[in-house]
Protein backbone atom coordinates (compact mmCIF):
# COMPACT_ATOMS: atom_id res chain seq x y z
CA UNK A 1 0.00 0.00 0.00
CA UNK A 2 2.71 2.49 0.77
CA UNK A 3 4.45 1.58 -2.26
CA UNK A 4 1.14 2.54 -4.61
CA UNK A 5 0.36 5.79 -2.13
CA UNK A 6 3.86 7.00 -2.99
CA UNK A 7 3.23 6.41 -7.08
CA UNK A 8 -0.37 8.56 -6.33
CA UNK A 9 1.22 10.83 -4.25
CA UNK A 10 3.55 11.52 -7.36
CA UNK A 11 1.14 11.26 -10.27
CA UNK A 12 -1.34 14.33 -8.29
CA UNK A 13 2.48 16.43 -8.34
CA UNK A 14 2.75 16.42 -11.90
CA UNK A 15 -0.72 16.66 -12.96
CA UNK A 16 -1.24 19.54 -10.38
CA UNK A 17 1.94 20.79 -12.39
CA UNK A 18 0.86 19.96 -15.69
CA UNK A 19 -2.31 22.12 -14.65
CA UNK A 20 -0.48 24.92 -13.38
CA UNK A 21 1.51 24.78 -16.50
CA UNK A 22 -1.45 25.09 -18.73
CA UNK A 23 -3.16 27.57 -16.86
CA UNK A 24 0.07 29.91 -17.21
CA UNK A 25 0.11 28.75 -21.21
CA UNK A 26 -3.59 30.03 -21.33
CA UNK A 27 -2.74 33.13 -19.64
CA UNK A 28 -0.09 34.24 -22.20
CA UNK A 29 -2.27 33.15 -24.94
CA UNK A 30 -4.85 35.73 -23.75
CA UNK A 31 -2.43 38.30 -23.16
CA UNK A 32 -0.75 37.87 -26.73
CA UNK A 33 -3.96 37.75 -28.40
CA UNK A 34 -5.03 41.40 -26.68
CA UNK A 35 -2.17 42.68 -27.25
CA UNK A 36 -2.24 42.04 -31.65
CA UNK A 37 -5.91 43.18 -31.62
CA UNK A 38 -4.82 46.43 -29.79
CA UNK A 39 -2.45 46.36 -32.34
CA UNK A 40 -4.82 46.11 -35.67
CA UNK A 41 -6.77 48.09 -33.69
CA UNK A 42 -3.61 51.22 -34.12
CA UNK A 43 -2.95 50.45 -37.69
CA UNK A 44 -6.28 50.78 -39.00
CA UNK A 45 -6.26 53.98 -36.83
CA UNK A 46 -3.49 54.78 -39.07
CA UNK A 47 -4.56 53.81 -42.50
CA UNK A 48 -7.80 56.06 -41.50
CA UNK A 49 -5.98 59.13 -40.42
CA UNK A 50 -3.72 58.68 -43.80
CA UNK A 51 -6.88 57.82 -46.19
CA UNK A 52 -8.41 61.24 -44.70
CA UNK A 53 -5.34 63.43 -45.30
CA UNK A 54 -5.14 65.70 -48.36
CA UNK A 55 -4.14 63.88 -51.52
CA UNK A 56 -0.97 65.74 -51.94
CA UNK A 57 0.16 64.82 -48.55
CA UNK A 58 -0.51 60.89 -49.08
CA UNK A 59 3.21 59.89 -50.21
CA UNK A 60 4.49 61.52 -47.82
CA UNK A 61 2.84 60.11 -45.11
CA UNK A 62 3.44 56.47 -45.88
CA UNK A 63 7.23 57.12 -45.71
CA UNK A 64 7.11 58.81 -42.60
CA UNK A 65 4.33 57.19 -41.16
CA UNK A 66 1.59 58.60 -38.48
CA UNK A 67 1.08 62.01 -38.69
CA UNK A 68 -1.38 63.94 -36.77
CA UNK A 69 -4.61 65.31 -38.51
CA UNK A 70 -4.31 68.73 -36.96
CA UNK A 71 -0.52 68.95 -38.40
CA UNK A 72 -0.99 67.65 -41.72
CA UNK A 73 -3.53 69.70 -42.60
CA UNK A 74 -1.98 72.86 -41.42
CA UNK A 75 1.05 71.84 -43.61
CA UNK A 76 -0.65 71.10 -46.43
CA UNK A 77 -1.55 75.12 -46.93
CA UNK A 78 -0.06 76.49 -49.70
CA UNK A 79 -0.42 79.77 -51.37
CA UNK A 80 -2.07 78.35 -54.93
CA UNK A 81 -4.83 76.46 -52.46
CA UNK A 82 -5.22 79.97 -50.77
CA UNK A 83 -5.37 82.78 -52.95
CA UNK A 84 -6.81 83.52 -56.40
CA UNK A 85 -3.80 84.86 -58.10
CA UNK A 86 -2.90 82.46 -61.44
CA UNK A 87 0.10 80.58 -60.20
CA UNK A 88 2.63 78.92 -62.30
CA UNK A 89 6.20 77.10 -62.10
CA UNK A 90 9.67 77.36 -63.69
CA UNK A 91 11.41 74.15 -64.55
CA UNK A 92 15.11 72.99 -65.39
CA UNK A 93 17.53 69.87 -65.69
CA UNK A 94 17.90 70.22 -61.74
CA UNK A 95 14.53 68.34 -61.20
CA UNK A 96 15.18 65.53 -62.99
CA UNK A 97 12.30 63.53 -65.47
CA UNK A 98 9.64 65.48 -64.78
CA UNK A 99 5.98 63.36 -64.73
CA UNK A 100 4.05 65.87 -66.66
CA UNK A 101 0.48 64.09 -66.12
CA UNK A 102 0.82 63.99 -62.74
CA UNK A 103 1.97 67.66 -62.41
CA UNK A 104 -1.14 68.99 -64.69
CA UNK A 105 -4.03 66.75 -62.80
CA UNK A 106 -2.68 67.48 -59.34
CA UNK A 107 -1.66 71.17 -59.25
CA UNK A 108 -3.35 74.23 -60.27
CA UNK A 109 -0.29 75.66 -61.65
CA UNK A 110 -1.35 77.14 -65.00
CA UNK A 111 2.20 78.12 -66.78
CA UNK A 112 5.63 77.14 -66.90
CA UNK A 113 9.08 79.01 -67.16
CA UNK A 114 11.50 76.00 -68.80
CA UNK A 115 15.47 76.71 -68.92
CA UNK A 116 16.26 76.75 -72.47
CA UNK A 117 19.97 77.89 -72.14
CA UNK A 118 22.99 79.38 -70.68
CA UNK A 119 25.86 81.66 -71.41
CA UNK A 120 27.10 80.84 -74.76
CA UNK A 121 26.97 77.15 -75.54
CA UNK A 122 25.04 75.64 -72.57
CA UNK A 123 22.16 73.76 -73.52
CA UNK A 124 19.81 72.74 -70.65
CA UNK A 125 19.26 68.34 -71.34
CA UNK A 126 15.99 68.42 -70.31
CA UNK A 127 14.65 71.32 -71.79
CA UNK A 128 13.32 69.17 -75.08
CA UNK A 129 11.58 66.78 -73.54
CA UNK A 130 10.11 68.93 -71.29
CA UNK A 131 8.93 71.75 -73.21
CA UNK A 132 7.06 68.77 -75.47
CA UNK A 133 5.64 67.20 -72.80
CA UNK A 134 4.47 70.75 -70.87
CA UNK A 135 2.70 71.22 -74.13
CA UNK A 136 0.89 67.64 -74.56
CA UNK A 137 -0.29 68.23 -70.68
CA UNK A 138 -1.91 71.75 -71.42
CA UNK A 139 0.21 74.50 -69.54
CA UNK A 140 1.13 77.56 -70.98
CA UNK A 141 4.56 77.55 -72.03
CA UNK A 142 7.94 79.81 -72.05
CA UNK A 143 11.63 79.34 -72.01
CA UNK A 144 14.37 81.06 -70.10
CA UNK A 145 17.92 82.11 -70.80
CA UNK A 146 20.08 82.24 -68.24
CA UNK A 147 22.50 85.57 -68.86
CA UNK A 148 26.22 85.44 -68.54
CA UNK A 149 27.75 89.06 -68.39
CA UNK A 150 31.30 88.23 -69.72
CA UNK A 151 30.23 86.04 -72.50
CA UNK A 152 30.01 87.57 -75.80
CA UNK A 153 26.47 88.54 -76.64
CA UNK A 154 25.55 87.40 -80.07
CA UNK A 155 27.19 84.64 -79.08
CA UNK A 156 24.79 83.85 -76.28
CA UNK A 157 21.57 84.63 -78.46
CA UNK A 158 22.69 81.98 -81.22
CA UNK A 159 22.72 79.76 -78.39
CA UNK A 160 18.94 80.84 -76.85
CA UNK A 161 17.42 81.22 -80.77
CA UNK A 162 18.47 77.64 -81.33
CA UNK A 163 16.03 75.81 -78.49
CA UNK A 164 13.86 79.44 -77.45
CA UNK A 165 12.00 78.74 -80.92
CA UNK A 166 8.87 80.79 -81.80
CA UNK A 167 6.17 78.25 -82.90
CA UNK A 168 6.60 76.32 -79.23
CA UNK A 169 6.32 79.61 -77.32
CA UNK A 170 3.15 80.74 -75.61
CA UNK A 171 4.65 83.20 -73.27
CA UNK A 172 6.97 85.88 -73.97
CA UNK A 173 10.84 85.02 -73.30
CA UNK A 174 12.56 85.20 -70.03
CA UNK A 175 15.97 86.19 -69.16
CA UNK A 176 17.26 85.21 -65.91
CA UNK A 177 19.81 88.01 -64.26
CA UNK A 178 21.57 86.88 -61.09
CA UNK A 179 25.05 87.84 -61.58
CA UNK A 180 27.58 90.37 -62.68
CA UNK A 181 30.14 88.11 -63.32
CA UNK A 182 32.45 90.55 -61.17
CA UNK A 183 31.71 94.06 -63.62
CA UNK A 184 31.15 97.13 -62.02
CA UNK A 185 27.60 97.97 -62.62
CA UNK A 186 27.73 100.43 -65.09
CA UNK A 187 29.86 98.04 -67.24
CA UNK A 188 27.21 95.05 -66.02
CA UNK A 189 24.25 97.21 -67.14
CA UNK A 190 25.64 98.13 -70.83
CA UNK A 191 26.36 94.51 -71.67
CA UNK A 192 22.83 93.48 -70.50
CA UNK A 193 21.22 95.94 -72.30
CA UNK A 194 22.77 95.10 -75.54
CA UNK A 195 21.60 91.72 -75.40
CA UNK A 196 18.19 92.60 -73.73
CA UNK A 197 17.96 94.77 -77.53
CA UNK A 198 19.17 91.53 -79.26
CA UNK A 199 16.68 89.26 -78.15
CA UNK A 200 14.06 91.97 -78.52
CA UNK A 201 15.31 92.09 -82.05
CA UNK A 202 15.48 88.56 -82.65
CA UNK A 203 11.82 87.95 -81.30
CA UNK A 204 10.22 91.13 -82.03
CA UNK A 205 9.23 91.92 -78.26
CA UNK A 206 10.51 92.68 -74.93
CA UNK A 207 11.20 89.69 -72.66
CA UNK A 208 10.23 89.37 -69.23
CA UNK A 209 13.31 89.64 -67.03
CA UNK A 210 13.93 87.66 -63.93
CA UNK A 211 16.17 88.74 -60.63
CA UNK A 212 16.30 88.62 -56.91
CA UNK A 213 14.86 91.88 -55.19
CA UNK A 214 18.17 93.04 -53.56
CA UNK A 215 19.94 92.16 -57.07
CA UNK A 216 17.71 94.79 -58.62
CA UNK A 217 17.94 97.45 -55.94
CA UNK A 218 21.89 97.18 -55.93
CA UNK A 219 22.58 97.42 -59.58
CA UNK A 220 19.03 97.62 -61.93
CA UNK A 221 17.37 100.92 -60.69
CA UNK A 222 16.16 102.70 -63.57
CA UNK A 223 18.28 100.73 -66.16
CA UNK A 224 15.46 98.33 -67.48
CA UNK A 225 12.21 100.95 -66.69
CA UNK A 226 10.63 99.14 -70.22
CA UNK A 227 10.46 95.48 -69.29
CA UNK A 228 8.29 93.26 -67.22
CA UNK A 229 9.43 92.17 -64.00
CA UNK A 230 9.20 88.95 -62.53
CA UNK A 231 11.18 89.00 -58.61
CA UNK A 232 12.44 86.14 -56.63
CA UNK A 233 12.03 87.11 -53.21
CA UNK A 234 11.58 83.86 -50.43
CA UNK A 235 9.29 85.68 -47.76
CA UNK A 236 5.30 85.90 -47.05
CA UNK A 237 5.61 89.29 -47.96
CA UNK A 238 5.26 90.82 -51.06
CA UNK A 239 8.31 92.36 -52.75
CA UNK A 240 8.28 95.93 -52.65
CA UNK A 241 11.49 97.52 -55.01
CA UNK A 242 13.47 100.19 -53.79
CA UNK A 243 12.24 102.56 -56.39
CA UNK A 244 8.70 101.05 -55.95
CA UNK A 245 8.10 100.24 -59.58
CA UNK A 246 5.36 97.66 -60.86
CA UNK A 247 6.69 94.48 -60.66
CA UNK A 248 4.44 91.84 -62.96
CA UNK A 249 5.34 88.56 -61.23
CA UNK A 250 6.85 87.22 -57.66
CA UNK A 251 8.22 83.89 -57.26
CA UNK A 252 7.92 83.38 -53.86
CA UNK A 253 9.45 80.27 -52.80
CA UNK A 254 12.55 78.30 -54.29
CA UNK A 255 11.67 75.17 -52.15
CA UNK A 256 8.25 74.60 -53.34
CA UNK A 257 6.70 70.69 -53.88
CA UNK A 258 4.49 69.67 -56.34
CA UNK A 259 2.93 65.78 -57.41
CA UNK A 260 5.14 64.80 -60.16
CA UNK A 261 8.30 66.20 -59.57
CA UNK A 262 11.08 64.76 -56.88
CA UNK A 263 12.72 67.67 -55.69
CA UNK A 264 12.18 71.32 -54.55
CA UNK A 265 10.60 73.40 -57.23
CA UNK A 266 10.33 76.84 -57.87
CA UNK A 267 6.67 78.52 -57.97
CA UNK A 268 5.82 82.27 -58.85
CA UNK A 269 1.98 84.16 -59.01
CA UNK A 270 0.55 87.54 -60.98
CA UNK A 271 0.64 90.40 -58.73
CA UNK A 272 -2.19 92.57 -58.44
CA UNK A 273 -3.99 92.52 -61.27
CA UNK A 274 -1.76 91.42 -63.77
CA UNK A 275 -2.91 88.20 -65.85
CA UNK A 276 -1.03 85.59 -67.89
CA UNK A 277 -2.49 87.45 -71.22
CA UNK A 278 0.06 90.00 -70.67
CA UNK A 279 3.05 87.66 -71.51
CA UNK A 280 1.25 86.33 -74.32
CA UNK A 281 3.61 85.31 -76.95
CA UNK A 282 3.26 87.66 -80.24
CA UNK A 283 3.48 85.31 -83.23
Amino acid sequence: MSIFANQNKKIMKKLTILMVFCLLFAAVGEAFAGRTKHTRRRTKAKTHLVKKGSKRHLKTKRVIGYVPLEIADTSSVLCEDTCSHVHGIDMSHYQGDVFWETVSNNTPMAYVYLKATEGGDRIDEKFERNIVMAHVHGLKVGSYHFYRPKTDQRLQLKNFISQCIPEEQDLIPMIDIETTNGLPTEDFCDSLLTFLELVEEAYQQKPLLYTFRNFYNRHLQGKIDGYKLMIAMYTPEEPVLADERDITMWQYTGKGRIMGVNGYVDKSRFMGDHTLRELRFKH
